[in-house]
């Protein structure tokens, strides 16, 4: 029998867990006792200079938004209607497969009207009523370009920096680094919820909020969009509060014994998770009971803001978030993939996400939490403006197209009614201060007080980093 083998049967061994449990038993007593500090990557190296946000809402429209159907209006396309899409413009760019092989690609004015709305002359089209309010907190970025063409590799190099799976979320690297400011909710929490635009549309993996190769105490907590936002909120029945705790204190006594043998990082991220589980019992239930909402409130945020999974109950739900501290809190709204119907279709996303966004706005500045969180909009890549298949004059679609689209960003640290960057009159190329995902990504985590450059975690030999070896700070957008 070798070394290990006899210490890990003596460290189980029950006599010696009687002799050195009190001493364990009272280590767990006296860390409760101590102040909660953010568990982040190095202590006081982040952040690296005064964050201008302390947290981030990331509104996520899982499909991909048109942008030339919402925000980049191209009235020029009128004289063009169905005429094929000129060579000198497509220049040879890649199609996806469901687009390739059609004889041509007519193009297809959006159906929609445009006006310039607030003091800022915002551009924005006329599905939007309620978000065009708003339009002078808005700071648009309509030159995004990406380098994925389908959605998934397109979503995952979004949230993680690679098209390839298994690199951390930007809400672990940010829970990584920062640490969290409440200790009985997880630093990343993420929301979903089906559009009513497409409700078969593609669906989303945990990986995309993963924790990668960082310790899993900083993955994101999903909360669920149907039942109870979190399994086992309750105990079971002859379990009292005073038994459990008792039980995950010798749990823990357990863990640390085999943490001192095993050495294994991952036995201490398993001693947190079942703390904060313990915690979140108490505190889920409390964030998620909106009783205490006046009914002005309420109201602001749609008809649906009382039905769980909704777009406008996940904006209600980030905002009650957001006032606990929450870091980074991402809702993924699903429904935007139009390849066909999109009129239809697209009025209805705009439905689920017009209001709720506007009252997720208007609620976070009257409550003065606005200058301190930053709100992110957009999708994954935008929208060609040749219609896939049939062109009428009611209905048309749109393939994916990684060479243009726009997001918007509100809040804290960002220019108040602005628009960066431009595209030719196709709205098919970047024409003005093209943006990068990789440069968004390292826009945000400087709005949040780190230098991308500079949050890394050694794995299999090398550093990584959200951005990988790339990403520029968009200072045009900064306020």
């Amino acid at each position: 029998m070798n070394t290990s083998t006899i210490q890990q049967q003596d460290f189980l061994n029950r006599r010696i867990f009687l002799r050195n449990g009190g001493l364990a038993l009272s280590a767990t007593a006296l860390s409760g006792l101590l102040p909660q500090v953010a568990n982040g990557a190095v202590g006081s190296t982040f952040p690296n200079f005064p964050a201008k946000a302390k947290r981030v809402i990331y509104l996520f429209q899982s499909g991909a938004p048109s942008q030339m159907d919402l925000f980049d209006p191209k009235p020029g396309m009128e004289k063009v209607r169905g005429q094929d899409l000129p060579d000198s413009i497509r220049k040879g760019q890649r199609l996806t497969t469901m687009t390739s092989r059609q004889k041509n690609f007519p193009v297809a004015p959006s159906i929609f009207k445009f006006k310039q709305y607030g003091q800022s002359g915002q551009w924005m089209s006329d599905v939007l009523p309620h978000l065009s309010k708003e339009a002078d907190e808005l700071c648009f970025i309509k030159s995004m370009h990406t380098e994925a063409i389908n959605h998934d590799p397109a979503i995952t190099f979004c949230q993680t920096g690679h098209q390839l799976a298994g690199r951390p979320s930007m809400g672990a690297w940010l829970s990584y680094g920062l640490g969290t400011e409440n200790k009985d909710l997880p630093a990343y929490v993420v929301l979903t919820s089906w559009g009513t635009g497409r409700p078969n549309d593609q669906p989303l993996y945990d990986r995309l909020w993963g924790a990668g190769f960082l310790p899993t105490q900083h993955q994101g907590v999903k909360f669920r969009n149907s039942g109870d936002p979190v399994l086992y909120l309750s105990d079971p029945k002859g379990v009292s509060r005073t038994m459990r705790r008792g039980m995950l204190d010798e749990l823990a006594v357990l863990n640390r014994k085999n943490m001192a043998v095993a050495g294994d990082p991952e036995i201490d991220a398993r001693i947190a998770q079942y703390e904060m589980a313990f915690r979140m019992q108490s505190s889920v239930p409390d964030l998620t009971n909106t009783n205490d909402e006046p009914k002005h409130i309420l109201e602001s945020y749609g008809p649906d803001v009382q039905k769980p999974g909704t777009y406008a109950a996940n904006c209600l739900l980030a905002r009650r978030l957001a006032e606990r501290d929450v870091r980074c809190i991402q809702l993924f709204h699903m429904g935007w993939d139009h390849h066909g119907g999109l009129p239809k279709a697209i009025r209805g996303q705009c439905k689920d996400v017009d209001q709720p966004t506007a009252a997720l706005i208007a609620d976070l500045r009257q409550r003065g939490l606005l200058e301190d969180t930053l709100i992110v909009w957009g999708g994954e890549f935008g929208r060609t403006i040749y219609s896939q298949g049939k062109l009428s004059e009611t209905s048309y679609g749109r393939d994916h197209h990684p060479r243009c689209f726009t997001i918007f960003m509100a809040g804290a640290g960002v220019k108040k009614g602005f628009s960066y960057g431009a595209t030719d009159d196709y709205c098919y190329n970047i024409t003005e201060n093209p943006v990068h995902v990789h440069d968004l990504n390292a826009t945000i985590m400087h709005l949040l007080g780190v230098d991308h450059k500079k949050l890394t975690y050694r794995f299999q030999g090398r550093d990584y980093r959200l951005t990988d070896i790339h990403g520029h700070l968009i200072k045009n957008v900064l306020s």
